[in-house]
């Protein structure tokens, strides 16, 4: 049982103004595994003032100081790096394996590249006689998910830390245990007092106080697009920045000549992971109309192979976070049957002897038209919808026809003919042929999946503010 009653403000474990606990729930076994206190505005202000405090000196700190942060938390991260995989499981159901090479490996993964990222970092320019001056923006509230809770936290607060920003946390209430680790190693490695912040609690109250807050400068989002929208309107007033990576419905175009094991195969293995809770999950599989029968052979026995079960085991695929999730992702696979696709592998209801847990079947849904809400909505859950295209600029024009737009999946054997399919989509990161991911390369979408980027070098750009100096090198130099 984990109670985490208390937040992290100006360097110190303080008692909380607000009384009001929230009980977090293990989502394998649904019992109750732990406790946070739900803040308040108040709480929030002062977390805020002590940022803004602390501003003002460590915005002047040097790269080498801040070069020495980042090699001292990611120390401090390797020794707790199993606490770290074990509360995330604990706390949202990732299975062990992925909680330790996945979700807990990117937590440091986005630190490591953040000091590597600083170490070359051009923070200034010079152009004829004028020189554009990198700056941080100042004080950063940032607001994560529970989908892959310190991989969201880390890539914010990584590069915002590398730039001489300070800060104020409000992770995700439903899966809050992982924040409390991350702190904890963030004070073990002695970051100043009042440059890291944490407050628990809701986003009507602690996210709405935290992206109004005349103090706040940034504020960085990670989370459904409607709640995106809110943190915007939130922020308005006060003409603030602001970042968001929101939703996605992102399409997996397989051409005729690709390797269809290997592609139909991947695809049905890149939405399962993580039980289908990844907002980049390549939910629609675009393949020839003609080919359906065989696509429809390969992604049932793929779905079948992956075994769901208790994530302290073996098993591939852990329970969904929480009932309410549960119950959204059972309503849309629902609505699939009832609006008349092929259902191919999983469906309604738990898996045999699994009754204890928000456990979902992996599903898979054929011949599955434009129209239908499984191929419009984001379930959020491991839920493959699989379209047929006649033509190839059919898939392009059935791939971005969508809100969202946040990555985007080609397969295919002629490097040439994924390329100018890549060329055509409106998606922030487009995967070719099942390439790895890269920490280097910007994260973020078009349209309705959000603005900004995240990872690498241009997460550096998202907490800096361009100055430009007149006059600063004598004319002469400048000849």
């Amino acid at each position: 049982m984990r109670d985490y009653l208390k937040f992290y403000i100006d360097g110190q474990w303080v008692e909380p103004k607000s009384d009001k606990t929230v009980d977090v729930i293990n989502p394998a076994t649904e019992g109750v595994a732990g406790r946070v206190t739900l803040g308040s505005v108040e709480d929030v202000d002062l977390a805020v003032r002590a940022a803004r405090k602390a501003f003002a000196t460590y915005s002047q700190t040097s790269r080498e100081e801040r070069i020495d942060l980042l090699e001292r938390i990611i120390a401090e991260y390797q020794k707790r790096f199993e606490d770290m995989a074990k509360a995330i499981t604990e706390e949202m159901g990732a299975p062990a394996w992925l909680a330790q090479r996945a979700q807990a490996a990117m937590g440091i993964a986005h630190v490591q590249t953040a000091l590597q990222v600083l170490k070359d970092y051009h923070f200034e320019e010079d152009r004829g006689t004028t020189r554009l001056v990198k700056e941080p923006i100042g004080v950063c509230a940032f607001i994560t998910p529970w989908n892959w809770p310190v991989n969201q936290i880390a890539c914010k607060v990584a590069p915002a830390l590398a730039v001489g920003c300070t800060m104020v946390l409000k992770p995700s209430e439903v899966a809050p245990f992982s924040a409390w680790v991350w702190t904890e190693i963030l004070e073990a490695a002695g970051v100043p007092a009042g440059v890291f912040n944490l407050v628990n609690g809701d986003g009507p109250t602690v996210g709405a106080a935290l992206s109004s807050h005349p103090e706040v400068d940034m504020v960085s989002f990670t989370g459904s697009t409607r709640a995106g929208i809110e943190v915007a309107k939130n922020a308005a007033p006060t003409v603030k920045r602001v970042h968001q990576e929101l939703g996605g419905k992102s399409p997996n175009i397989i051409l005729d000549d690709a390797d269809f094991q290997r592609a139909v195969g991947g695809g049905v293995a890149s939405v399962m992971m993580n039980s289908g809770q990844s907002c980049n999950a390549p939910t629609r599989m675009l393949v020839p109309a003609k080919r359906m029968d065989e696509v429809i052979a390969i992604a049932k026995a793929a779905a079948e192979a992956h075994t769901v079960g208790d994530p302290s085991g073996n098993s591939k695929l852990g329970p969904v976070v929480s009932e309410v999730q549960w119950t959204k992702i059972q309503g849309l696979i629902q609505k699939g049957v009832d609006e008349g696709a092929t259902l191919v592998a999983g469906g309604p209801g738990k898996p045999e002897g699994l009754e204890i847990g928000y456990y979902v079947k992996p599903t898979v849904f054929a011949n599955v038209t434009p129209d239908m809400t499984i191929a419009k909505e984001e379930i959020f859950g491991p839920v493959l919808s699989i379209l047929g295209y006649d033509s190839v600029d059919q898939a392009v024009e059935i791939g971005n026809d969508t809100e969202y737009g946040l990555a985007a999946y080609v397969s295919g054997g002629d490097p040439e003919g994924v390329r100018k399919v890549a060329a055509k989509l409106r998606a922030g990161q487009v995967n070719l042929n099942g390439a790895s991911p890269d920490l280097m390369a910007p994260f973020g979408g078009y349209k309705m999946s959000g603005n900004g980027r995240e990872w690498g070098d241009h997460a550096f750009g998202e907490f800096l503010e361009t100055k430009a100096i007149l006059g600063y090198a004598p004319k002469q130099a400048a000849e």
